[in-house]
């Protein structure tokens, strides 16, 4: 009961402690700068300790720019908490801004700051100790290379690894093993050598004969067909002497009838062994290697000199075997290197898809301007402030004489590229009287600058727009058929034309794409996020 009767108490206490409203108030250092300066903004808000505040982030506070936004002080007092946030603030252009008023959001609920007048004041110009010049001409940067450089250093070090990785496991002089070493010797040597060995065996201590006598008639066949040329593996007892007493009488193997005897006596007892299970004393078997080293031995003696051409034909043979291993490397490594490049690209595509990797491959325009340096600027009076792939260019325009009575100035700034059919343009109209924008003739004339250059079937839609800072205008859009630039092809399109202004002065920006340019369209979207414009002269 008393335990009841403390947490009765204890939520009461906290429901009355978080009746008490919270308090908010904000306070600015100047109402007076001059073009650049920095006035700090501090709001300050008085609230349980329990409760969440939420201060304004980004660029609320437009028309002012956010310079920065300092750390939150906390301070506590009497069971509740004093926060203060200092914003500092600053405008490039002279004139009267409105700060707008702050939502504080506490326990998601919102409280308004009170909205205050700013005066920007020009920075004076002395025109007589000074003189003034004209704007000067636009001047053409050189691209940095830095990212070339970049990338290049990359794929070089990918081709030196590759190129590593290919040379250590294709044409490197590997260390020759032992077999491979005994195999390179002349069929002479690699017969005596495998004599040796078999003399040093165990077979005949381990009762195996017949292991023992089928290698060592496979030695001397194998020596007779690659040294004698005379098919010895394939050949039974009597075929294979046959064919050297052939040999013998036709003048190429000069061998007496006593060692081909023997010959042809070891070679009926290594068959009966082998077929007959039968077995010899270990001492005869012994004296058959022996007397197969010495008939290997007399044979080769017996083996007439080869000729002059023989010789260059068996060098050719070396040569032509030689050129097919370097030509196998090759095949081999090119393999490798297609291998490894089609598991690069199927990987990537798997990742992102196959359309971005082609795109990243043949370097679609689009893609490049999407995935380059964005650059975030100001255009034109009053100022239109956007992100955009490329930098707006001035442009050349004129008043036309019939509208010069209500136009005061007209500043047209534009990035158009010609491989993508990618178009941005923003337009800052000032008038000569302080009288509404007619956007309905505007948006008019530029649908008729379309048909005039070549466009057809144009569909048009319009929609409020709104932008980031709540600013809100008319947003004109649709689509197609418009000409390619230097042919006479029409091809399927898409345009959205933004309208703002007020008073005395016009804001327009126009964007054209292809229809089915998905990047194009990731670009209009990004562009549109970050669009800003003034809501007063």
């Amino acid at each position: 009961m008393r335990c009841f009767f403390l947490w009765f108490v204890f939520v009461f206490s906290l429901s009355g402690f978080s009746q008490t409203d919270p308090k908010v108030g904000s306070e600015i250092d100047t109402t007076s700068i001059k073009i650049g300066e920095q006035i700090r903004f501090t709001v300050t808000v008085e609230a349980d300790t329990m409760a969440q505040v939420i201060f304004p982030e980004g660029q609320t506070f437009s028309p002012l720019e956010t310079v920065e936004a300092f750390e939150t002080d906390t301070t506590k007092k009497n069971n509740r908490f004093t926060l203060q946030k200092t914003y500092a603030l600053t405008q490039f252009d002279s004139g009267s801004y409105k700060l707008p008023a702050q939502r504080i959001e506490i326990n998601g609920k919102g409280y308004f700051t009170d909205s205050l007048r700013i005066e920007v004041a020009t920075v004076p110009v002395d025109t007589v100790a000074q003189k003034m010049y004209d704007i000067k001409e636009l001047m053409v940067v050189e691209k940095s290379n830095a990212r070339f450089w970049k990338i290049l250093i990359i794929v070089l070090l990918i081709l030196v690894v590759l190129g590593g990785l290919v040379y250590w496991f294709i044409f490197r002089k590997k260390p020759l093993t032992e077999a491979e070493k005994e195999a390179l010797l002349p069929p002479y040597d690699r017969a005596l050598l495998e004599l040796k060995r078999l003399e040093n065996s165990k077979y005949l201590i381990q009762d195996e004969y017949k292991q023992y006598y089928s290698e060592l008639t496979n030695i001397v066949r194998s020596y007779l067909e690659e040294d004698v040329h005379v098919t010895a593996l394939e050949s039974t007892t009597d075929e294979l002497i046959t064919k050297l007493e052939m040999l013998r009488d036709a003048g190429e193997l000069k061998i007496d009838n006593d060692t081909l005897g023997h010959f042809k006596k070891i070679l009926q007892t290594a068959d009966l062994v082998k077929f007959a299970r039968s077995k010899p004393p270990t001492s005869v078997a012994e004296q058959d290697r022996k007397s197969i080293e010495q008939i290997v031995i007399k044979t080769h003696d017996a083996l007439p000199e080869p000729t002059e051409e023989e010789l260059m034909e068996q060098a050719e043979y070396q040569e032509e075997l030689a050129r097919r291993a370097y030509r196998k490397k090759w095949i081999l490594a090119g393999g490798m290197a297609l291998g490894a490049l089609l598991i690069f690209m199927a990987s990537l595509s798997a990742f992102y898809g196959p359309k971005y990797v082609w795109d990243t491959v043949t370097r679609h325009p689009s893609k490049r301007l999407l995935e380059g340096e964005w650059i975030s600027s100001s255009y034109g009076y009053p100022p239109i402030n956007l992100e955009a792939p490329k930098v707006l260019v001035r442009q050349k325009t004129k008043i036309p004489p019939e509208a010069k009575d209500k136009v005061k100035e007209l500043q047209t700034f534009a990035y158009r590229d010609e491989d993508a059919l990618f178009t941005i343009a923003a337009t800052s109209t000032s008038f000569t009287q302080p009288a509404e924008p007619e956007f309905e003739k505007t948006i008019e004339q530029l649908i008729k600058n379309f048909e005039r250059n070549g466009a057809k079937n144009i569909i048009t839609k319009q929609e409020e727009f709104t932008t980031i800072s709540g600013v809100k205008g008319i947003k004109t859009y649709g689509s197609g058929k418009f000409k390619v630039p230097e042919s006479k092809d029409l091809v399927k399109g898409e345009y959205v034309i933004l309208s703002f202004g007020g008073k005395g002065f016009q804001q327009q920006i126009l964007l054209t794409w292809l229809d089915d340019d998905t990047y194009a369209q990731e670009i209009v979207d990004r562009v549109l996020k970050t669009l800003e414009v003034k809501t007063e002269v």
